[in-house]
């Protein structure tokens, strides 16, 4: 892990590139000791390299390179084969070990990537979750400090979620959850980031929006909801708290407080309101 950590945290075109080159330094050093020592198994080190970033294609490639740098070395070397199919054969056994650890390597790391995803996304909507919101909360916290812009994090409450659940049980629910999802992601920008934090709570993140951006964009919002629970016949509204940062000395539980404080004085006046507020 600590590998794949490594190779990760560095540029991928740096990575790809060592990767080639260390099937270069390997054939050297396989030249150099010999053919009496193989050197075989240490490529296969680069083509993990090449396969975890590069996917199918970049295993692939990094396997076909190690397998003829193998033969080559074999041939400087002066190693005596009998016929030359000795040759073909020994090549074609290596580029077939070669490929097949380069597609196990690029499937694991699809898995990984898949696992990776899921650990950040709630599972019923769709949306981040409260890991994955506090990462990217944090990360514009620290924008917002080098380049002193605002941005607004908004709390979202469903009112009367509690009777949706108790009069059609909790598949009802658990659609309306999945509905208001989809209505929010459907009127916010691509940058914008909706979040589950659990039950009927979410949180919102408009990165580069002042108050009066924050305004327009969740007026929206709230309108298209009241509109679609209203045709539906649902008693459930939303209670919205809404907080736009311009103070970077703050940190990320303190803008959640902030936000979730003024969606509960919302709720206290009545519920199906906004309440704004900023720094």
């Amino acid at each position: 892990m600590r590998l794949i950590a490594l190779i990760e945290g560095w540029p991928r075109t740096v990575s790809i590139t060592g990767g080639a080159l260390l099937v270069a330094v390997i054939g050297i050093l396989d030249y150099v000791t010999g053919y009496q020592l193989t050197f075989s198994a240490f490529y296969l080190l680069p083509i993990f390299i090449l396969a975890w970033l590069g996917g199918q294609w970049g295993g692939l490639g990094g396997a076909v390179v190690s397998a003829a740098a193998r033969t080559i070395v074999d041939f400087l070397g002066g190693r005596p084969y009998p016929s030359p199919v000795y040759i073909v054969w020994n090549t074609g056994m290596r580029l077939v070990l070669f490929i097949v650890v380069a597609q196990l390597i690029s499937i694991i790391r699809q898995y990984v990537d898949q696992e990776r995803a899921f650990a950040r996304i709630d599972h019923l909507t769709g949306a981040a979750n409260t890991r994955s919101f506090m990462e990217t909360l944090k990360a514009e916290l620290g924008r917002s400090r080098r380049y002193t812009r605002p941005f607004t994090i908004a709390y979202f409450d469903l009112d009367n979620f509690k009777a949706v659940n108790d009069s059609f049980g909790h598949a009802a629910g658990d659609k309306l959850l999945k509905t208001v999802v989809s209505m929010i992601r459907a009127h916010i920008r691509v940058t914008d980031v909706i979040a589950r934090l659990g039950g009927d709570e979410f949180a919102l993140l408009l990165p580069e929006t002042d108050e009066s951006g924050a305004r327009a964009a969740i007026s929206k919002i709230q309108s298209h909801i009241q509109r679609e629970m209203q045709a539906r016949s649902c008693p459930v509204s939303v209670s919205i708290g809404s907080f736009t940062c311009s103070d970077a000395t703050m940190d990320v539980d303190e803008l959640i407080h902030q936000a979730d404080d003024l969606m509960y004085a919302a709720k206290m006046e009545g519920k199906n309101a906004v309440k704004y507020s900023r720094t």
